[in-house]
């Protein structure tokens, strides 16, 4: 609907998409705009050629096509305007965002932990195929375009499969050790087939969950010590890990360089005189 805001969060940070003009079922790329909802400050934004809006919240941060450099062409292969709309919610957990990501990207779980999904989905053929900035799970290798499972980092998901589609953001909060969890689910059907959809995927989710609840409580316990990834099942915790860990220290020496131009500057600032006395 034109005007309507449609709000999230991204790191701690308001936005709303707005569809500012335009009459037609969905609308056209040049018709969605994000914007800050503090400063409604207009923010870079890409609409992909089937219909997912992808937004930054930083001028520093790069084009859709520098950070997913192969992500297009594999959206390409699911129209998602032709999926409504039909349910969000959110919620906390107990558990950092990372314990949550750590799951998603391994099934070596599901087994014992999602005994519904594993029978449309069993695990035994389950991969994790890593790209860059994103993770694309098959659930049978010899059947790619058997529901579509994306991982995007850092933290964030899409999920085409059971006639519906999910995503799902793990939203760190100023407590390292809570998480808030936002859904959105879009499906063809209304009424008792999107409930049944519904009341499936809903199992799936609140089973991952409970596990990363007991997982960060165990954490806290001192129970897990470091360990060796399955190179082959959990090649996407590996994957993602190291990404962290990458951007964690790309961020550390960009503001060591920052406070070193600060203290060079507030040298320079320093009277002549005062510098021949402290010398």
């Amino acid at each position: 609907m034109v005007g309507e805001h449609v709000g999230y969060e991204v790191a701690q940070e308001p936005i709303y998409a707005v569809r500012l003009t335009g009459d037609t079922l969905n609308p056209l790329a040049e018709e969605l705009k994000v914007f800050h909802a503090k400063t409604e400050k207009e923010l870079c934004c890409y609409v992909t050629k089937t219909g997912l809006l992808f937004s930054t919240i930083s001028d520093d941060a790069p084009s859709f096509h520098e950070f997913f450099p192969e992500l297009e062409d594999l959206l390409g292969k699911v129209d998602f305007t032709r999926l409504p709309h039909r349910r969000s919610i959110r919620y906390e957990g107990r558990f950092n965002w990372k314990t949550m990501v750590d799951g998603y990207q391994e099934c070596l779980h599901c087994q014992y932990t999602h005994p519904s999904f594993s029978v449309y989905y069993p695990p035994t053929f389950y991969t994790v195929r890593n790209n860059h900035n994103f993770s694309q799970h098959i659930a049978d290798p010899k059947k790619p375009d058997d529901g579509l499972f994306l991982y995007f980092f850092p933290n964030c998901t899409l999920n085409v499969y059971g006639g519906g589609m999910s995503s799902f953001r793990v939203c760190p909060t100023s407590d390292p050790q809570v998480t808030r969890m936002e859904f959105d689910y879009y499906h063809l059907a209304e009424g008792e087939k999107f409930e049944e959809y519904f009341k499936f995927v809903r199992q799936v989710a609140m089973e991952d969950f409970e596990l990363c609840e007991k997982a960060q409580d165990n954490l806290a316990k001192g129970v897990y010590h470091e360990g060796i990834l399955n190179p082959e099942k959990e090649n996407g915790v590996s994957y993602y890990q190291q990404r962290v860990f990458q951007m964690v220290c790309e961020q550390h020496t960009a503001d060591q360089v920052s406070r070193q131009n600060d203290d060079s500057g507030r040298k320079d600032q320093v009277p002549p005189s005062l510098l021949q006395m402290v010398a």
